[in-house]
């Protein structure tokens, strides 16, 4: 074991010491058999998956034949993307402990629900979005990079987390509306290591969608560093 991953194990049983075995969303007691989950099983469940018919390229259900309005001016290169589950209740205070209360653990069972997200099927390489570095530094953590290192550790895939930088610190996308998101984020990803990605097939990781602006600015990068093929996955889907 190196010094790094036992450092790792023994941040753990600290952290299993220190915080009582409730769910950190209903604060009920965990059962034995879930051992040292963060979330319970009962509030697991109530996460509501996207309904099906989806757009076959950006994911979202779908209600009449016309088509797609939400993915129409996204760029060539961002293909298919996923969520796992709407960003409501229980899923979006989640999110908001992952986010802003320093609960980087609750990446696990977020990233456990994203496992069977169709494009993570075959041998590709996993790029989380990066936070601009001051916001990383306020935070701790790139949320996005947690997900994504959990993704690849319980997949077996390859995270690499040095070939896409934000290069244009961006305001907050809250109250934005599509077209102002999409000018806030233009320009705002640089690809560098570009080798690490040509001619590769690569999955974006975000922790919520919610027009797709900021997915398709990190897919341009990309596409231009020579990367073959560009989904995305995330958690949550806002909307």
């Amino acid at each position: 074991m190196t010094a790094l991953a036992e450092i790792a194990r023994v941040a753990r049983e600290v952290e299993r010491w220190l915080l009582p075995a409730e769910c950190l969303l209903c604060q009920e007691p965990v059962p034995e058999r879930e051992g040292d989950a963060l979330v319970c099983g009962l509030c697991r469940a109530r996460w509501r998956p996207l309904p099906d018919p989806l757009c076959p390229r950006c994911g979202e259900p779908r209600r009449d034949p016309d088509p797609c309005r939400l993915c129409a001016e996204w760029p060539a290169s961002l293909g298919r993307v996923r969520s796992a589950v709407r960003l409501e209740g229980g899923a979006r205070a989640l999110v908001h402990r992952l986010k802003y209360h320093g609960w980087w653990r609750a990446a696990e069972p977020m990233a456990a629900s994203m496992r069977l997200l169709e494009p993570l099927t075959g041998r590709v390489c996993l790029i989380p979005i990066p936070l601009a570095p001051r916001r990383e530094r306020e935070r701790g953590y790139n949320q996005s990079e947690r997900l994504a290192t959990t993704l690849g550790r319980l997949m077996s895939l390859p995270v690499r987390t040095d070939v896409l930088r934000r290069v244009r610190n961006t305001g907050t996308q809250t109250a934005l509306t599509p077209d102002e998101r999409r000018a806030n984020v233009a320009g705002a990803f640089a690809a560098c290591a570009s080798r690490a990605v040509r001619g590769r097939c690569v999955v974006l990781v975000d922790d919520v969608f919610t027009t797709g602006a900021t997915l398709a600015s990190a897919a341009e990068a990309l596409s231009a560093a020579g990367a073959a093929q560009i989904e995305a996955v995330t958690f949550g889907r806002a909307g």
